[in-house]
């Protein structure tokens, strides 16, 4: 998102690790909307379920998001990390 000020608030290339839920939708939605590069990466294509499993851990829930170099996690806690840089004007 392009603030009140015109300054991006994505500075940095964010990564939606995705089944193609509704929750990584509105996820892809959310980065789009606040105007910053973002890649995404959807399971079946560019990863397997045990790859997913052994990268973030057998409860990992989708999406799983990093943000630059640091991993967020879900949906939930890349919402309250966006939250707290805010991000959201």
């Amino acid at each position: 998102m392009i603030g009140d000020r015109g300054i991006n608030f994505m500075t940095k290339m964010a990564v939606i690790y995705s089944n193609g839920s509704q929750e990584c939708e509105r996820m892809s939605m959310l980065l789009k909307s606040l105007g910053g590069e973002f890649h995404e990466y959807l399971l079946g294509v560019d990863f397997s379920d045990k790859q997913f499993r052994m990268e973030f851990g057998s409860e990992a829930t989708y999406p799983q998001i990093a943000y630059g170099s640091q991993h967020i996690g879900s949906m939930k806690e890349a919402l309250q990390y966006m939250s707290e840089q805010g991000m959201f004007v």
